[in-house]
């Protein structure tokens, strides 16, 4: 079953939070909160794949629970895109300067929200993987550098010796302990040793 994404929707105006529910809750899953602090406190609770956050807020305005969110580690890359009546550029600049990813003003175009948001999670999941491709890549560079230390390896022929005592060639064990294949060739050196005066392709 393909993974929903969690949206947290952050607007003091509990008709605001309907509509918005209301237009996404088909596609993902919606939490809500109805004020900065408590948008602070649900974080770690709804862990959002994306937060839609009102701007004009009685305790805590939304590019200060903005900030707050971004200094977390654990929400550094999470997208904010910005509900908000209050439509100027000089609004929309801090509000992308607080950490916000995007910006809408209110009343809400509801089928730019969907695209929006859409494209958003789609970036999101894109850098999710690259991130987690890359620790998986350091993880098995840190085995390689281990082994490198554990293996016996013949310092004349390079063959390893596996846990039966028994001496293989590199690429024999290779084969035997990863889905590595390896392919063939000869380098210059060999081929002069082993077909003196013979020339073969590149």
């Amino acid at each position: 079953m393909e993974k929903r994404f969690q949206i947290l929707v952050v607007d003091d105006e509990p008709v605001n939070l309907q509509m918005v529910n209301s237009a996404l809750h088909q596609d993902y899953d919606i939490a809500m909160a109805r004020s900065g602090y408590e948008a602070i406190s649900r974080l770690k609770e709804v862990n959002p794949d994306l937060v839609l956050l009102d701007v004009m807020m009685p305790d805590l305005n939304g590019f200060d629970v903005c900030r707050m969110l971004k200094a977390e580690p654990s929400f550094t890359n999470t997208p904010v895109i910005f509900l908000t009546a209050m439509n100027s550029q000089e609004g929309e600049a801090e509000g992308l300067d607080a950490g916000g990813i995007d910006y809408l003003a209110k009343p809400i175009n509801f089928a730019l929200l969907k695209l929006r948001v859409r494209n958003h999670l789609e970036l999101k999941s894109q850098r999710d993987l690259l991130v987690q491709q890359k620790t998986e890549l350091e993880e098995a560079l840190a085995q390689i550098k281990t082994l490198e230390g554990i293996l016996p390896i013949c310092m004349y022929c390079k063959s390893i010796r596996n846990d039966q005592d028994a001496w293989l060639r590199m690429e024999e064990y290779m084969e035997q302990h990863s889905d590595a294949r390896f392919s063939h060739g000869i380098c210059p050196d060999c081929l002069e040793k082993h077909y003196p005066g013979r020339k073969f392709k590149s």
